[in-house]
């Protein structure tokens, strides 16, 4: 039986490769989508095929590509593939897609997942000529269930000047009632507080508004998100949530947090992952996120009664359990909460609930500023994300990596990052597999000496030391000392002969 129930909508019902033909060269196109979820199934891979043939025509054929977050190979892979992608914002993670940003064929805009809502609306990114939306049925009124993903789709679905709709019964039709779709949110000088006050409240409604005129295709589609099985944690990993789950512990002795901590946000990976199964055997009770994504872990704290709500725009979850919140939405409606990015991620909320964040990175330097994007310094990853969001407006701030990469070839703490994300002024934790440096309260020149002794691998400590002792014989100020000559020598040594070790 068809989810599209409005009649006037039901008309407009045709196929992905004639929906793609509304798409026109050089637009900007808002897609949905949040680390693989309730991104659109068919419309992508028939906007690339008619991107494809253009070019074989001879005729250019690129479009500004806006989505929550990253998505899917079905999506960002299929575009990008094709040379179709002119402008990515605001995240990313395909391999395709980076591999196409750091050849120069696609100008990305790295920006925080909070901006990128308020900035279409202000027009500062463009005019949004087509959203592309999965949903999970269309009502009688025209509204539209919103699917496993929200992201940024409230406003592509207000902004854009026309709609293409795909209604994906592969969705779970009890997902209904789980979402809270904000519609408040206003520019300056008309915002009003959000009034949010803990992890669990609803202040918006249920479903997406939409204007049926603005509405030009409608697409039925039955197809899975893209989810892929986390890997069990590493020893590493699980040495790095140890240390942070011993930190909490401290902090909650110390009555610096409350028994029962604070909304906990996480970034998704193995020490994420780590994190969350140590909470499961942990000392906290009636716990509560307010993060980006739903993990397996999550859901494991809910189903076991450690978890008592959950906060996020998207769900990131492997097929099992993918599987399962399918077949238990109802269960899940009143523990989880899926809200719009640009209030999953607001600033004012993240501080006024006092979340704790965890965050991963690519390295850190001995004073604890954060590369969370660059490989040696010029090459794209993934992109910022929300970890800014929740860095910078963080009751705690922490971020963990493995102390080495590429077999020990690199080392993640560094004399000077090649490329600022997090200065040191947001970060208040760093971990690795060696240790965790609390730096609340200590001076650069302290915080060196606390990351080189605790976070820097063995092998690399010594070079770490000696870099900072010489420093400070060199250095026009004692605040922050450097030698500029040698603090980036590492990454270019690595470049040259493809180690940070001197040979």
């Amino acid at each position: 039986m068809s989810r599209v129930l409005n009649k006037k909508l039901r008309k407009k019902i045709t196929t992905a490769a004639e929906a793609a033909k509304l798409i026109k060269p050089g637009t900007n196109v808002g897609m949905s989508g949040f680390t693989g979820a309730g991104y659109p199934k068919e419309v992508p891979a028939a906007l690339a095929s008619e991107i494809k043939a253009a070019h074989e025509r001879g005729e250019e054929f690129q479009i500004g590509l806006f989505t929550g977050a990253s998505t899917a190979p079905e999506l960002d892979g299929a575009l990008a593939e094709v040379d179709g992608v002119g402008f990515r914002t605001p995240y990313q993670s395909d391999p395709i897609m980076r591999r196409k940003i750091n050849e120069g064929v696609s100008e990305y805009a790295d920006i925080h997942l909070s901006h990128l809502a308020p900035m279409i609306w202000a027009g500062s990114m463009g005019k949004l000529h087509t959203a592309v939306v999965e949903v999970t049925a269309i009502k009688e009124d025209g509204s539209a269930v919103p699917s496993s993903s929200v992201g940024n789709n409230k406003t592509f679905l207000d902004c854009a000047e026309q709609i293409i709709l795909e209604v994906n019964s592969w969705q779970s039709a009890e997902l209904e009632g789980m979402h809270d779709i904000y519609y408040g949110t206003r520019l300056p000088p008309e915002r009003q507080p959000v009034m949010l006050t803990h992890t669990g409240d609803r202040i918006g409604q249920r479903n997406y508004r939409i204007d049926p005129d603005k509405v030009v295709a409608v697409i039925e589609t039955d197809a899975a998100d893209r989810n892929t099985p986390f890997k069990p944690a590493d020893a590493d990993s699980e040495r790095m949530a140890g240390f942070f789950l011993e930190f909490l512990t401290h902090e909650v002795k110390k009555k610096r947090l409350p028994k029962d901590l604070l909304p906990l946000q996480s970034g998704v990976g193995n020490v994420a992952n780590a994190v969350l199964a140590g909470l499961m055997s942990g000392p906290f009770d009636y716990l509560t996120s307010y993060t980006e994504v739903i993990q397996d872990g999550m859901v494991d704290l809910i189903d076991s009664g450690k978890m008592s709500v959950a906060s996020a725009t998207a769900f990131s979850l492997s097929p099992e359990y993918a599987d399962r919140m399918n077949a238990e939405a109802r269960r899940y409606r009143d523990k989880i909460v899926l809200r719009p990015q640009e209030i999953s991620n607001h600033p004012e909320m993240i501080r006024r609930l006092g979340v704790i964040a965890c965050n991963g990175m690519i390295e850190a330097d001995i004073y604890g500023n954060v590369n969370s994007t660059h490989i040696m310094g010029s090459r794209m990853q993934n992109g910022i994300g929300g970890s800014a969001d929740f860095t910078r407006n963080a009751f705690i701030s922490a971020f963990v990596t493995p102390s080495i990469a590429k077999g020990g070839a690199i080392s993640c703490i560094v004399p000077m990052v090649s490329h600022h994300d997090h200065t040191e002024h947001d970060v208040q934790v760093l971990i690795t597999e060696q240790g965790l440096a609390d730096l609340r309260g200590k001076s650069p020149k302290q915080r060196a000496r606390l990351i080189i002794e605790k976070c820097a691998h063995p092998s690399y400590r010594p070079m770490l030391r000696e870099y900072f002792e010489h420093a400070q014989k060199v250095c026009n100020g004692m605040q922050t000392p450097h030698d500029l000559r040698l603090s980036l020598g590492w990454h270019q040594r690595f470049l040259e002969t493809g180690t940070m070790r001197p040979s």
